[in-house]
Order: structure tokens, then C-alpha cells, then sequence
């Protein structure tokens, strides 16, 4: 049987911070971009979580996808 302190995230602290990635793509490719970029600066990407979900009309027609998204990364002590 196991516990809770089994899981690998059991003893870590993390910060979390909001990014809004773009791409005229898909939704998918928005959020890469703004995990590509990220991780130029940002090390111990853990988790991330959708928060919104946008797209810009162009014509009638979506010309681009907008999503944010909220990343959480462990701090390093």
C-alpha cells in the first residue's frame, strides 16, 4: 500500500506564474509557444493549468488563437 508522500511531488515548494502564448495555429500550439519561451528562463517546469481561452476574428474567420496559462515550477533551494 502506499502513501501520499510516495508521490514525487510530495516535498516540493513551487512558484507559479501566467503567461498568454499566441499562435495562428491551434490552441495546442499556443501553449507550446508560451512554454518554448519559458523555458529560456525558467527552469523546473512541473505542471501547468489552462485558464482561458481566447481566439481573434479576422474576416469571420479565427486568424489566431490566445490562451493563458498558469505554470508552476519548483524552486530551488
Amino acid at each position: 500500500m502506499s502513501s501520499w508522500k510516495d508521490f514525487s511531488m510530495s516535498d516540493h515548494v513551487y512558484k507559479k506564474i501566467e503567461l498568454v502564448g499566441s499562435s495562428p495555429e491551434s490552441i495546442e500550439a499556443a501553449v507550446e509557444n508560451a512554454l518554448a519561451r519559458a523555458k529560456k528562463t525558467i527552469r523546473n517546469m512541473r505542471w501547468l493549468e489552462v485558464t482561458e481561452t481566447r481566439g481573434h476574428i479576422e474576416n469571420g474567420k479565427i486568424d489566431h488563437w490566445q490562451v493563458a496559462v498558469k505554470v508552476g515550477f519548483t524552486l530551488e533551494g
